[in-house]
């Protein structure tokens, strides 16, 4: 965690820190929508063949939120780590999407 006082990894431990006890789950979702302007624009990128950059930028903004929120919701429960975590996006309603991003919540210590 080199100095830091939170950290989440993919992996299912922190190299160089052991895990002193498994808290619980936690998620922390954003539902997103594009707007009409945003889909405009994602049509025409999209009839042209080029990357959608609209959706691009909405994708990248909800992971952010997702991640900030899963953290916010670890430091609560007393976590000073989240292992396994995972993102996913996907479209509930026609042009809503919603991101989570998931995890285990630990408290760890150096080895």
């Amino acid at each position: 965690m080199a100095g830091e006082d939170f950290t989440m990894v993919t992996t299912p431990n922190v190299p160089g820190y052991k895990v002193k006890k498994v808290l619980e789950l936690v998620t922390g979702l954003t539902p997103r929508t594009r707007g009409v302007g945003g889909e405009f624009k994602a049509g025409i990128e999209s009839m042209l063949g080029r990357e959608v950059t609209t959706l691009t930028s909405e994708i990248e903004k909800a992971r952010g939120e997702a991640i900030e929120r899963m953290k916010k919701r670890a430091i609560e429960m007393g976590a000073n780590a989240v292992i396994g975590s995972e993102l996913e996006t996907s479209e509930v309603l026609e042009d809503i999407m919603v991101t989570s991003a998931t995890g285990t919540t630990v408290a760890v210590e150096p080895e």
